[in-house]
């Protein structure tokens, strides 16, 4: 019994995986383009995220400061700290709402894009932060989900704007939702690499 329950959570992410690519690879690319274009002109990426969406957004900070699979140089990427210890925060109702926002306002400069990251696509601090990033006159690329309900990006991708970047999972369990999103970074991240180095295969 336990083993069939194990199997059926890599069928379920597989065949979400499966079926997001063909709605996702658009978005994704868009994305990937405003990243590239705010690099290669000197600017950085501010990625956050409430919750478990907090560590993806670290895991891409580190990748771009990093490296992906390949070496390359430095990249500027800020994981901006929340509270990511607490997987609850991903909520309307979460403390300090304006914990990400004015870390954006002190840091975020036009041509900067902000990262954000959100299973529910209702956490007040994740849109607060989407607002502060349209008062720096940053671009913003958005993974949002609908875990609990509400719609596909909920009240952050309601305020999002034509020039921003939403990749949205349908799907009202956020364990799945949050891995769809950190494929989606993989991919952001080996794209920006490969305009930037050539279209070769990664080193393992």
């Amino acid at each position: 019994m336990l083993e069939q329950r194990i199997q059926q959570h890599f069928i379920d992410s597989a065949d979400l995986k499966y079926q997001a690519g063909p709605v996702l690879s658009k978005s994704i690319s868009q994305a990937m383009q405003a990243i590239l274009a705010c690099v290669t002109s000197g600017g950085k990426i501010l990625a956050c995220g409430a919750g478990v969406s907090g560590l993806l957004a670290a895991q891409f900070a580190a990748h771009f400061v990093g490296r992906f699979e390949r070496e390359r140089p430095e990249l500027g990427a800020i994981a901006l700290p929340g509270d990511s210890h607490d997987p609850a925060a991903d909520t309307a109702g979460a403390v300090d709402a304006d914990r990400f926002a004015r870390q954006v306002r002190a840091l975020g400069q036009a041509g900067d894009v902000l990262l954000v990251l959100s299973a529910s696509g209702q956490s007040a601090a994740v849109l607060a932060a989407v607002l502060a990033a349209h008062e720096r006159d940053m671009t913003v690329v958005a993974l949002l989900g609908n875990a609990g309900g509400g719609g596909t990006g909920g009240a952050v991708g309601r305020a999002l704007r034509e020039t921003d970047v939403q990749i949205g999972v349908a799907h009202e369990r956020a364990a799945r939702i949050h891995e769809v999103h950190l494929l989606a970074l993989h991919c952001l991240c080996d794209g920006v690499d490969a305009q930037l180095l050539g279209e070769q295969e990664a080193s393992t």
